[in-house]
Formats: structure tokens, C-alpha cells, sequence
């Protein structure tokens, strides 16, 4: 006889809660200022023994990569990838940079400059 078949979780949540420890959110350290523009970028290499999720997030950020991108690509909703994210923080194994916002960019050159490199433009 084959042994009873233990049901699946088709919702994934039973697999979320052991990828989190029982955690469902980032806490206060410094993930808890993510949103899905957040750029992340790795800052170490996997180590050995490595939680695989984690293994995961610092190959696929060896280039900045948004939240909102790394979640698609490991398939993740933001609050698991958020905690998974405050591990690697805490750690110093990743760096996450805010997205600058439009007001504080500066809007980009004025008017006159662009007006001035147009006329320049047309000499040519």
C-alpha cells in the first residue's frame, strides 16, 4: 500500500509562510521604505547554505533591478519578496535605492538651453 497523500496548498500560502518564517511583512528596519520602484542591487554573492530564495535574489540583482521586476521574475508577491528582501538588507547583501522623485529631479534642462542647442543644431 502507497502511503496516504498529504493535500496540496494550490493558494501557495502554506510554502510563503515557510519561505518567511510565519513573518508577513518587511518590519521596521530599512525594507520597510520599499515600494515596487525600489531599485535593488547586490552587494555579495551567494554563500553556501543559503536560504534558495535569497540565492535567487542576489543573482538576479547583480544589475539594479525594480521590485516590482525581481517579483515578476521570481514569481513572488511584494510582502514575501519584501521580507525576503529586509533578510538580505539587514545582511548587507543587498542595497536598495529609492527612485528620485520627478520633483526633486530638477525637471531637466530649460527651455532656453534646449532652444540655444537646437540653434546650435541648425548651423551645423
Amino acid at each position: 500500500m502507497s502511503a496516504p497523500r498529504r493535500p496540496t496548498d494550490p493558494s501557495g500560502l502554506e510554502r510563503y509562510y515557510v519561505l518567511t518564517g510565519g513573518r508577513s511583512g518587511p518590519g521596521d528596519g530599512p525594507a520597510a521604505d520599499l515600494d515596487v520602484a525600489t531599485l535593488v542591487v547586490s552587494r555579495a554573492v551567494p554563500a553556501p547554505g543559503m536560504q534558495r530564495e535569497h540565492e535567487d535574489i542576489l543573482r538576479h540583482c547583480r544589475e539594479p533591478l525594480s521590485v516590482a521586476e525581481l517579483g515578476a521574475r521570481l514569481e513572488l508577491p511584494f510582502n514575501i519578496l519584501a521580507v525576503l528582501l529586509a533578510d538580505l538588507l539587514d545582511a548587507g547583501r543587498v542595497e536598495a535605492r529609492h527612485p528620485v522623485p520627478a520633483s526633486d529631479a530638477g525637471g531637466g534642462p530649460g527651455r532656453t538651453l534646449l532652444e540655444e542647442v537646437l540653434r546650435g543644431l541648425q548651423r551645423l
